[in-house]
């Protein structure tokens, strides 16, 4: 009913392919399956359809051989051929809190599938208080039939704060389900999805026959959770919404290198509404988000200013257990948060970021209420007032604003030096990186830009910036036409903006000129 009511709604995007994988997987070596992903990222709805396809309660026939899966050669290999065992613990824990039996949880779980075991088995004798792994061993000793085991939300007894006395319950839970060697050949397929991936300590014992598929290493799972960039297209010509706006709202979630997810829930919120907003930031608290950037970490303050400005930091991510309580570091909280969802791994460059729009300003709101944010939020409002002036031609402005970030990034020892000029200027132009990607000594016509800044977003100008050092603003705006700079932009089909800069050392003052190049 879940799998079809799923169907049924406006917006369906066929994610079948998934099951293509997992039938690769069933009765081997590497069938015990555990995929992690951030809240709404469609992992109850992957699990809803792979229940209906597996279930032998199920007659879903017709229903898959008309999405893609039904063009696979071999896709009613395993249709609609085991007994499924499908929990929601979620849905468990909290009809457990709402009835004030959290203590009892994975009894009354046993007690439930038990008097479902005696319905879809008759013939065979359970006895009184039987787990779940023992009716699944005496099944299939009975009749040889096997069992795929569908966990959804296997990690929120870990998330949640729960009784010791629960905690200890379900680790023998998943003990008896997965490490018990005599139930291991009755399960064709376990597949367990959470937020988080497998803790490295007591539970990572219970699940370590799992494969694990998450934010940071997604292998073979990698398109099939999430939306990938082309079902995303398609979703834009359909509802006549930008695409590239939509990527930046919505995208930046790499995980390999050629596969970016987006984020489902807020995709389709967005053609729905017909308007790009913040859909997923209002399903969750960004004060969770919050009390995780506030942690007394070296470095981690100026970090999340430097990503919230669109810019990358480098992060370790092999240390983090994948605990909720045991944080040793920056690179742990980075870490978590990147399986949260609120930043995006780069695994060739071994950094992180904040992934789209609708994520930046979950974090801006997170942080502009902190007083430990205080200053480094005048930092970032500075760098766009400073934007938003030299894409006006203000050049009384930008000057004025170069003098205050050239004395806020330097020290009287290197006020004057030439190289932490410019990256003082570089520095201050920061929060571009959310309206443009920044080029720094880009290679063009017959030298060297200091900085070429070209627009993702439509109707704002690229510019070409170029600084000089007790010279005067007139010879760095001369130096971009006489060097040819705007070479590299020749395929840019909007206005240019020259703008040229100079710093006086014995005034300590800048100065700047700017020119607009209207293009036909």
């Amino acid at each position: 009913d879940a799998f079809q009511m799923g169907l049924n709604t406006e917006i369906y995007v066929d994610k079948s392919l998934i099951l293509s994988e997992l039938n690769k997987l069933v009765s081997s070596q590497g069938n015990f399956v555990c995929l992690s992903r951030p809240r709404r990222f469609g992992k109850s709805m992957a699990g809803n359809m792979i229940s209906a396809y597996y279930s032998k309660g199920c007659d879903t026939r017709e229903v898959f051989s008309q999405m893609k899966l039904g063009q696979e050669p071999c896709f009613d290999k395993y249709l609609n051929k085991f007994n499924v065992i499908k929990l929601d613990l979620n849905g468990w824990h909290q009809n457990a809190i709402v009835e004030n039996s959290v203590v009892s949880l994975i009894e009354e779980i046993n007690k439930s599938l038990l008097v479902d075991f005696r319905k879809q088995f008759p013939e065979i004798v359970f006895e009184e208080k039987s787990s779940l792994a023992r009716c699944i061993k005496e099944v299939y000793a009975e009749t040889g039939e096997k069992f795929v085991i569908i966990i959804d939300e296997y990690d929120v007894l870990i998330r949640e704060q729960v009784p010791q006395s629960l905690f200890d319950s379900y680790l023998s839970f998943l003990n008896g389900l997965f490490k018990d060697t005599a139930i291991r050949p009755a399960i064709a397929l376990a597949y367990i999805t959470g937020i988080i991936p497998i803790v490295r300590d007591k539970v990572q014992s219970k699940l370590n026959e799992f494969t694990e598929y998450t934010m940071l290493n997604s292998g073979r799972l990698s398109g099939h959770v999430g939306f990938t960039r082309e079902e995303v297209a398609a979703l834009c010509d359909e509802y006549g919404m930008d695409k590239e706006e939509c990527a930046r709202w919505y995208d930046g979630y790499r995980l390999t290198d050629t596969i970016d997810i987006y984020n489902p829930l807020a995709v389709v919120s967005a053609m729905r509404n017909q308007e790009f907003g913040s859909y997923w930031s209002i399903t969750g608290s960004f004060e969770a988000l919050k009390d995780y950037i506030l942690m007394d970490f070296e470095g981690i303050r100026q970090d999340v200013v430097a990503m919230i400005s669109g810019g990358s930091v480098e992060v370790d991510v092999h240390s983090y257990l994948n605990t909720m309580d045991c944080f040793y570091s920056k690179d742990d909280v980075f870490t978590y948060l990147i399986h949260l969802g609120y930043l995006s791994y780069n695994k060739k460059d071994k950094t992180c970021c904040i992934p789209n729009e609708e994520v930046r300003q979950e974090w801006v709101r997170s942080v502009k209420l902190s007083p430990d944010y205080k200053k480094l939020m005048e930092i970032i409002n500075a760098s766009k007032k400073l934007l938003d002036a030299t894409v006006e031609g203000n050049e009384e402005a930008v000057a004025k604003a170069l003098d205050a970030a050239h004395t806020e990034v330097t020290n009287p020892l290197t006020y004057n030096d030439e190289h932490c000029f410019q990256s003082a200027i570089c520095l201050a132009y920061f929060y571009a990186n959310t309206r443009y990607t920044l080029f720094k000594e880009l290679p063009t016509g017959k030298g060297y830009a200091d900085l070429v800044l070209i627009p993702y977003l439509p109707n704002i100008p690229a510019m070409v910036i170029e600084l000089k050092h007790n010279k005067s603003a007139g010879s760095a705006l001369q130096q971009i036409k006489d060097k040819n700079y705007c070479q590299a932009l020749n395929n840019y089909k909007g206005d240019l903006l020259f703008v040229g800069v100079n710093y006086d050392e014995k005034t300590k003052e800048h100065s700047c000129k700017i020119e607009r190049l209207v293009k036909e």
